[in-house]
């Protein structure tokens, strides 16, 4: 706000025509001047439009000065007020200073120089008060600027955040999930089986892992092309799937070969569950392109009983071992091995 400039505005209140008139005279090349002779006709003039000042003499005809500058300073708190007086007695200024927080008091009789340069000081006092009180809200509006343009772009990060970690999420299914079976692919069982030796390690308990291979699948391929043998895979995984139990897991790991981590599961459970999948899947039949397609299936298990202790590697490799075995007695059965301690030296 620019104090040379602005042109302030300032009530003038006196029941005097005459000190009304010299007051206005001399105030008018500065300030833009209003007056009211009676404290009532002040208010009407407040009530009306704000005023910058209000100079009103000490004695009105219906209230006193300081009653009219209290009234002000209730009612329009940011107005400079200002106490005319011919009472010169310090308990006198005292008491308005005190009652109405008076800015300034102006003697009778006043020099006309000597008012104007104290009204001009208290106008860069009231500019410079106003000016400070622009710019804290100016520097307020900022700063809640500021912090909602904060808050916007934290919710934005948090949404491109969201949707990153939602991609990641995503992304780390898809590089565990067969895409064609929908199943866990190989790395994905690999890390179920790891999980499970690990529990195992803290609380022993037996466990078979299986590993199945479609019979003559090659056959399937070149009757039916690709098509229909990635239709045999989706058909057969649905019915393994159906045939283990929950606590079990099934994966692809490779062409028409599946494998399943048997929790819980011993030489008998082992047996149960190899004939269970076996005669699930000789039993169904599925359809392509009109044709009725039947197959079976060779199951090699590797089995350790709780307290034998061995590694995935192992396991992996006896249960292939098995299968290969299976596969050469004639396909459609099964071969369970048990891992057995080493003997002791």
């Amino acid at each position: 706000m620019n104090v040379t400039r602005y042109k302030c505005s300032i009530l003038l209140v006196d029941d005097d025509p005459g000190v009304l008139s010299v007051l206005s005279a001399q105030l008018a090349t500065d300030f833009d001047v209003l007056t009211a002779s009676t404290a009532s006709e002040a208010r009407g003039v407040l009530a009306k439009r704000s005023v910058d000042m209000v100079l009103s003499d000490l004695s009105l005809p219906d209230e006193s000065g300081t009653a009219l500058l209290d009234w002000v300073r209730r009612t329009a708190p940011r107005t400079f007020r200002i106490l005319l007086t011919g009472t010169a007695r310090l308990e006198d200024a005292a008491d308005a200073i005190n009652q109405t927080q008076i800015h300034r008091m102006v003697l009778k009789p006043w020099r006309g120089e000597d008012l104007l340069q104290s009204l001009r000081a208290a106008r860069g006092t009231l500019l410079s008060e106003r000016s400070s009180e622009q710019l804290n809200d100016d520097l307020r509006k900022l700063n809640q600027e500021l912090e909602q343009r904060v808050n916007d772009r934290t919710r934005e990060l948090e949404a491109a955040l969201a949707q990153i970690q939602q991609k990641n999420t995503i992304l780390e299914k898809m590089a565990l999930t067969d895409p064609l079976t929908g199943l866990p692919n190989r790395r994905a069982i690999d890390l179920i089986a790891r999980k499970e030796l690990l529990r195992r390690a803290r609380t022993p308990t037996p466990l078979a892992v299986a590993i199945i291979d479609a019979d003559h699948f090659k056959n399937i391929n070149t009757q039916y092309l690709l098509p229909g043998g990635d239709h045999v895979l989706i058909w057969l995984a649905s019915v393994l799937q159906g045939a283990i139990r929950t606590a079990d897991s099934l994966g692809r790991i490779g062409g028409e070969e599946f494998l399943v981590v048997a929790p819980a599961t011993d030489m008998t459970g082992a047996e149960k569950l190899a004939e269970r999948l076996r005669t699930a899947v000789e039993s169904s039949k599925t359809v392509y392109n009109g044709h009725e397609i039947r197959i079976t299936i060779s199951l090699g298990l590797a089995v350790c009983e709780a307290g034998v202790n061995a590694g995935y590697d192992v396991l992996r490799d006896v249960a292939a071992e098995a299968v290969k075995e299976a596969k050469d007695l004639g396909r459609n059965q099964a071969v369970i091995r048990q891992i057995t301690l080493p003997p002791t030296p």
